[in-house]
């Protein structure tokens, strides 16, 4: 994705490894979520310095523009599909359910 005019690689896949960031597993915890956080930040900087969240990236695949909104709401829904899904992981492993 480009916004705000960053030209930010993409960490974790490329044109010639599209899969990378599901089939290797290598690398420090740590430094995963060192990198996570410095990605969280980044995308806060670019929220809170948009104008509107009608401002338009570039979808990097694509071309094609893509607001800030639909940006946030595919983001908000793709966290909430994996919060599910490590819910349900945990049901497996301790057996609770609920809150």
């Amino acid at each position: 994705m480009q916004f705000a005019g960053a030209n930010v690689p993409m960490l974790y896949c490329s044109d010639d490894d599209p899969n990378q960031d599901f089939d290797s597993l290598d690398g420090d915890v740590d430094d995963a979520f060192a990198v996570w956080r410095a990605e969280c930040e980044q995308s806060r900087q670019i929220t809170a310095t948009a104008a509107s969240l009608d401002e338009a990236g570039i979808r990097k695949r694509t071309g094609e523009p893509i607001s800030l909104r639909r940006i946030l709401v595919d983001m908000i829904a793709e966290c909430a599909r994996h919060n599910g899904h490590a819910d349900l992981l945990r049901e497996r492993i301790d057996g609770s359910t609920g809150m």
